[in-house]
């Protein structure tokens, strides 16, 4: 991993009122304190030079300490934990089957890929990890658990699931980590939260990791940890909350205007991977198919996807196989894609918070990125309030539309593009070439939404039988006619209001036809 030319310092806090600036001086693993089978791990993939954060955090959470870790997006938490935590595994422990390390994680996705960092750090010390999360059927983690496993990551509704059931048995945990902490101890997540830590030991030893820690939720954290350390890893002459290599745009964008916007940024010359979010599943699948629709080889990844498309959507991404992800904030959360220069926010995000996390997907372990975000007219004031709270240079977006120059000028876009991706440029094999895996996932409805189709793009975009350009995936939630998706928040709850509507003009002209509401059937049962 590069590091950066600057000298880099780290501010390390207690509950005591110093707050001493301490020199970086390390500069392996090794020198660290790691044992040798984990440098070993690293090395094979390329790892050997620790960021400020985990040179700040690994040595003082080898001692046991519990640790509260902050540091900007992509900047290397999940080793910053993981190392310590796998150290601490005791291969030759009697209690055998009995997870020693517990990680918990707020998304699914976020689930999946701390689990396969820590079996890579993990690797040759031959350290067992399972990833427990939602959408997936029981069957196989409980069977994982009762053959042993060391270390166990999942979110907190799949864990208290296992763990009522008596097939989770927490009681030999020695480490705890909080990743996103600050999304595991918002008013959501509070209640499961303490729900599973009160199934652990008390003698254990707590870490929390975020970009952000509000004060508040670090006086929350405190509840569960024994005088804590506050790291915060940081260049003492960078007062940016953002990483300086993420080049900034703010445009004041009409929504009927977003998709072409979108389509002119996603063939910027030297693109590679790209990420849009949006704020609803609705909006998110409609530009999906609208992309697909233009040429683009797009998957997506939100709620109303059954988990075996979702995780079909990101391996495609991460293989190359599609190169444009549309998603909703699940992604948003600690997910490292290798190759991720584009960021696109459809509409202004809902705070500063989610901001940072979004962005944070490009720019990430010393790489440069693009963060390009469409604001509203009407979601102009929250931006303002954003833009404040971060201390950005984009108090008034620039009102931009398809044709405006500096779209052209300062993203390198060629001005002959249109809103289409030339057939020529068609290289990629789509979502379709990727298959789903079978997870025997659970839910009434999870192996429809599965099995549903996708419209993916790719070089066999336009190219189905009688001109249908579907590719196999998901393709529920599609408006006729390419029409363009406007993110407004309000479109679920208008398209309701709609159906409410017609279900009481229907119950008027029942009751001027003569039938009685005690003998007519309901109109819900009957939709």
């Amino acid at each position: 991993m590069p590091r950066d030319s600057l000298q880099l310092r780290a501010r390390a806090t207690t509950l005591a009122p110093q707050t001493p600036e301490l020199p970086l001086t390390a500069t392996t693993f090794a020198e660290l304190g790691v044992a040798p089978q984990i440098t070993q791990a690293l090395d094979s993939a390329g790892i050997t030079s620790p960021f400020p954060i985990q040179e700040m955090c690994i040595p003082l959470a080898l001692d046991g300490q519990d640790l509260i870790g902050q540091a900007k997006t992509g900047t290397g938490k999940t080793l910053g934990f993981g190392v310590p935590l796998l150290q601490r595994i005791d291969s030759d422990s009697v209690s055998g089957a009995i997870p020693q390390a517990l990680v918990v994680v707020p998304t699914r996705e976020l689930c999946v890929q701390v689990a396969k960092d820590l079996e890579l750090a993990g690797s040759v010390q031959g350290t067992r990890v399972l990833a427990v999360y939602g959408g997936r059927s029981y069957e196989p983690q409980v069977d994982a658990l009762e053959a042993g496993i060391d270390v166990v990551v999942g979110t907190p509704g799949r864990l208290m699931d296992l763990a009522r059931q008596r097939k989770l048995n927490l009681s030999g945990v020695k480490v705890l980590v909080l990743d996103e902490a600050d999304e595991m101890l918002d008013m959501g997540f509070l209640p499961d939260v303490e729900a599973i830590v009160a199934m652990l030991p008390s003698a254990r030893q707590t870490l929390l990791f975020s970009a952000t820690m509000p004060g508040q939720i670090v006086n929350l954290a405190r509840r569960y940890m024994t005088s804590p350390t506050h790291i915060r890893a940081s260049d003492p002459n960078d007062d940016n909350i953002t990483v300086d290599a993420i080049e900034q745009h703010v445009w004041r964008a009409h929504a009927m205007d977003k998709p072409e916007i979108v389509a002119r940024v996603l063939q910027a010359d030297g693109r590679g991977l790209a990420i849009i979010f949006c704020r609803t599943k609705r909006t998110a699948q409609k530009l999906s198919d609208d992309l697909a629709d233009r040429g683009f080889a797009v998957g997506a990844v939100h709620g109303d996807l059954g988990q075996g498309a979702r995780e079909q959507a990101l391996r495609a991404f991460r293989s190359g196989k599609i190169d444009v992800l549309v998603a909703t904030d699940v992604a948003a959360r600690g997910i490292d894609v290798e190759g991720v220069t584009h960021v696109m926010n459809y509409a202004c995000p809902e705070d500063e918070k989610t901001y940072l996390h979004r962005i944070g997907r490009t720019g990430r372990a010393g790489a440069s990125g693009v963060a390009v975000t469409l604001v509203d007219w009407d979601d102009v004031p929250r931006w303002t309030l954003i833009n404040k709270a971060l201390g950005l240079a984009f108090a008034e977006p620039v009102e931009t539309y398809s044709t405006s120059d500096h779209v052209y000028t300062g993203l390198g876009i060629p001005k002959t593009v249109t809103g289409k991706l030339p057939r020529a440029d068609r290289t990629r094999a789509g979502l379709a070439a990727e298959e789903i895996e079978d997870l025997g996932e659970t839910g009434a409805s999870a192996g429809k939404r599965a099995a549903s189709g996708n419209r993916s793009g790719g070089r066999d975009s336009g190219r189905g039988k009688g001109g249908s350009k579907q590719s196999g995936g998901r393709s529920s939630g599609r408006s006729g006619g390419g029409k363009p998706a406007s993110d407004s928040a309000g479109d679920d709850s208008k398209s309701e209001k709609s159906g409410a509507s017609r279900t009481r003009n229907r119950n008027r002209r029942r009751t001027r036809g003569g039938q009685s509401g005690k003998s007519q059937p309901s109109a819900n049962s009957s939709e």
